[in-house]
């Protein structure tokens, strides 16, 4: 089977690539030179292909990629560049929360964009999924930076909410379970199976990289100003705006409400020294080669 992944260079495109032979993988990218609203271009990409796995997307909104390029146009393209080309099968992946009329920008597309594939005609799968975690993430990679550069974590509202933390693993056995059509025709929530607070993970991470961290209690408004100057200063921040939203609301239940996994199919790994230590980078903190200001 032949398969086209959006946002192929991206962290879970790259993960779901590795599990199919390279010649049966097309993965479209910005760093592949190809445009995710180019529909011509995808379409030729696509050509043979049986199947999209519509990975692509951004958690912050830089120039001219913003949430409604990326997200809806660039879904809007995918979906037509994938009837032209004969394509069977579109998953996409969504988040677990992506709904409208939220006020979250990040939120609202991600919705648009599960609207555009659920009328597309097409077989579909929509993973809602939770927060993914594994080597080259944005959970373990940051805290494990930011635990080492500061032994100080500020929780995300004065009452945490829950997050269930899935290993990129086992999303990826999921996409395939929808490549594979075992989900047709389906929007599915997709959480890890331990539910516990961000706090409760950064507490496990610094443990693993030898530090001691001082837990403290910060609303909401603050984490939002933090998030704002992180995504001005930083090449990846380490909080984004989308993401604070996203800790404020907890990622433990799908919303709108969607159809649970078949047993098979449900995470089972939990938060563990072993999946965190897969998911760790090289030691050390943020320095000044992670602001924008520095030179590449």
């Amino acid at each position: 089977m032949k398969i086209a992944i959006t946002g192929g260079a991206g962290f879970l495109g790259r993960h779901l690539a590795e599990r199919f032979d390279a010649a049966d993988v097309v993965a479209v990218s910005r760093r592949t030179g190809v445009d995710i609203v180019d529909v011509e271009a995808l379409a030729e990409l696509f050509d043979g292909c049986e199947v999209v796995a519509h990975c692509a997307g951004i958690n912050r909104e830089i120039g001219k990629q913003t949430y409604q390029k990326v997200h809806i146009e660039g879904t809007r393209a995918v979906v037509e560049a994938a009837q032209r080309a004969g394509v069977k099968r579109i998953v996409m992946l969504s988040f677990l929360r992506a709904r409208p009329d939220c006020g979250s920008p990040y939120h609202e597309s991600k919705w648009a964009a599960e609207e555009l594939v659920r009328n597309s005609g097409l077989d579909y799968t929509i993973l809602k999924a939770g927060m993914i975690y594994g080597l080259g993430d944005h959970l373990v990679d940051h805290v494990s930076h930011s635990v080492q550069t500061i032994p100080l974590f500020a929780t995300v509202g004065f009452h945490e909410k829950s997050i269930r933390p899935i290993p990129v693993g086992e999303i990826v056995n999921v996409l395939i379970a929808s490549i594979e059509g075992k989900l047709s025709n389906a929007t599915v929530a997709v959480t890890g199976a331990e539910e516990l607070m961000l706090s409760e993970v950064v507490r496990r991470v610094a443990k693993l990289v030898g530090r001691r961290v001082a837990v403290v209690p910060a609303p909401v408004w603050l984490i939002r100003i933090v998030a704002q100057l992180a995504e001005w200063t930083m090449k990846i921040p380490l909080l984004a705006k989308s993401q604070a939203r996203m800790l404020a609301e907890g990622v433990s239940v799908s919303e709108p409400p969607a159809s649970g996994l078949p047993e098979e199919l449900l995470p089972k790994l939990l938060f563990s020294t072993a999946q965190i230590e897969a998911a760790l980078p090289p030691r050390g903190g943020f320095g000044f080669g992670d602001l924008r200001v520095a030179r590449a």
